[in-house]
């Protein structure tokens, strides 16, 4: 199968990209950072003997997903895994943020995250469906799409990176969470629509991941990996592919995880400002 992954030069993206190399799977990887992409395309094909064609792309860009799209069709590339991981991070106050900074992050994570959707979504649509022809009451001919049967489908597979703060009200994230809670909810809804058509869609919930995203010293890091706050990298990217292909609709990696859901849901205000002065010290 063929795997288009974003933000595939670093981080979580490129853990995406080894993983699924490894179990040898052909690559189109896509970054905003050429010289690194072009170092992991060398990487990649060096370790694992596969595929692997490179595109450098601003996915903020409003042409992109399309220019993408059309770039597959061009190559005659048909994308059976679409990894949407592209994203960005930043924690400050909304009144304390350019509108540049702002709108960026929409059109990463929504704008784009649909667009995407969209476009390689329908292709894989249209791979399980037929078309019949048939003649009407009034001997015209008459085109009906049917969904071909499940052992005819060619499987797809559609993974969106949303987040464990799309269920957490907190200052400092607010356009992070709630463009989080989009892609949660849109992934959620996107399954009911692709199922029927042999498409699996996942929406991934991490809580704290260790890469670079935010901000925090190695120290910090190290810590939060060790006390199980945050999760290697590898060791998500492992149980969101298991569960994209098991044909799960959510995965969130780790117990603490889980348990600590319901209790951000209803944390009092005194608890989430006392957090948030003490938190925003640590953050570049």
């Amino acid at each position: 199968m063929l795997a288009l992954i974003t933000g595939a030069s670093s981080g979580i993206g490129l853990m995406y990209a080894r993983e699924l190399a490894s179990q040898g799977h052909d690559l189109i990887i896509v970054s905003n950072q050429e010289k690194e992409l072009e170092e992991v395309r060398a990487q990649l094909i060096e370790q694992y003997g596969v595929r692997v064609w490179s595109v450098y792309k601003d996915l903020t860009d409003e042409h992109a997903a399309e220019e993408l799209h059309d770039y597959c069709l061009e190559q005659n590339l048909e994308v059976d895994i679409l990894i949407n991981n592209a994203g960005v991070f930043f924690f400050n106050f909304l009144n304390d943020t350019s509108l540049k900074r702002i709108e960026l992050m929409l059109k990463l994570h929504v704008l784009n995250t649909v667009r995407m959707t969209r476009l390689f979504g329908e292709d894989m649509q249209k791979r399980n469906t037929y078309v019949e022809e048939i003649i009407d009451e009034n001997g015209e001919k008459q085109l009906l799409t049917h969904i071909k049967p499940k052992q005819d489908q060619r499987p797809g597979y559609i993974l969106n990176m949303s987040s464990m703060s799309a269920w957490m009200a907190m200052p400092g994230i607010q356009c992070y969470n709630a463009t989080k809670a989009f892609i949660n909810n849109f992934s959620h809804s996107m399954l009911y629509e692709l199922r029927p058509y042999g498409v699996n869609l996942l929406s991934v919930t991490p809580g704290a991941v260790d890469t670079g995203l935010y901000g925090l010293s190695m120290p910090l890091r190290r810590l939060a990996v060790a006390i199980r706050v945050s999760i290697p990298p590898e060791k998500l990217v492992k149980k969101a592919i298991k569960a994209l292909f098991k044909g799960k609709k959510n995965c969130m990696p780790g117990l603490v995880n889980h348990i600590a859901v319901p209790f951000l849901k209803h944390l009092p205000d005194w608890l989430i400002n006392f957090a948030i002065r003490h938190l925003a010290q640590f953050m570049k």
